[in-house]
């Protein structure tokens, strides 16, 4: 097992020093980050505001963590399936090969959709306040966090469909179970949803769509799976 655990080392080590790399870099460019996420949530009558001197170290910090994880988690799945490609059969090679670049693509769209979602929340939470003359004087920290976390929870909720679809080819769930829960299916979206800022209905709603019709796609997707085999 030795050359096996070499390997293993090897790849561990690449990792480790690659995790520090990008952590430095995104400490020392939060400023530029922040400047980023503000211009594309460029909103009237808002101001983005610190409560603490040391609030940026740890925005820095915070920030330099997220980048390093978003970055490293590619290459941690690659490594990982390196590491195990010499004992992967040629039909396990190649749906590892499929599922890898749909499941970034999903992670994606879900991510880019929840910057799309609360920029919109936003605006509309801004405009109410002012209507009503509150002021708006957001914190920089709660802001960020809430933008960051929303869109990656999305994300990751987008891959929901391949999480099912491996369930189905494990005989571990059947697509009949999915046609028959699907009103049970769509309160526990809700029930996601409704644990994610921004929390106006319509906010919800646009969450809750996505999801809900990647359910039916995934219905729909391995139905025609199962009649081809």
């Amino acid at each position: 097992f030795t050359p096996y655990l070499e390997d293993m080392r090897r790849r561990l080590y690449f990792l480790c020093v690659s995790f520090i790399v990008v952590f430095i870099t995104g400490f020392l460019g939060t400023g530029k980050i922040i400047k980023f996420i503000l211009s594309l949530f460029d909103i009237k009558d808002v101001v983005i505001a610190t409560t603490s001197p040391f609030q940026f170290a740890d925005l820095s910090v915070n920030i330099g963590l997220a980048v390093a994880s978003l970055i490293c988690c590619p290459l941690l799945v690659y490594h990982i399936f390196s590491f195990l490609s010499p004992a992967l059969s040629k039909k396990e090679k190649k749906s590892f090969v499929v599922v890898l670049p749909l499941s970034v693509t999903l992670f994606s769209a879900g991510f880019v959709y929840g910057f799309f979602i609360l920029y919109y929340a936003l605006i509309t939470l801004a405009r109410i306040n002012n209507s009503i003359g509150v002021q708006n004087i957001w914190d920089v920290g709660t802001f960020l966090s809430q933008i960051i976390i929303t869109a990656t929870l999305l994300g990751v909720l987008f891959q929901f469909p391949i999480v099912v679809s491996y369930l189905i080819r494990m005989g571990l769930m059947d697509v009949t179970l999915l046609r028959s829960k699907r009103k049970i299916a769509v309160f526990i979206i809700f029930i996601f949803a409704t644990l994610l800022p921004p929390t106006d209905g319509l906010s919800l709603i646009a969450m809750v769509l996505p999801l809900t019709l990647l359910y039916e796609l995934t219905i729909l997707a391995n139905s025609r799976v199962r009649r081809s085999e």
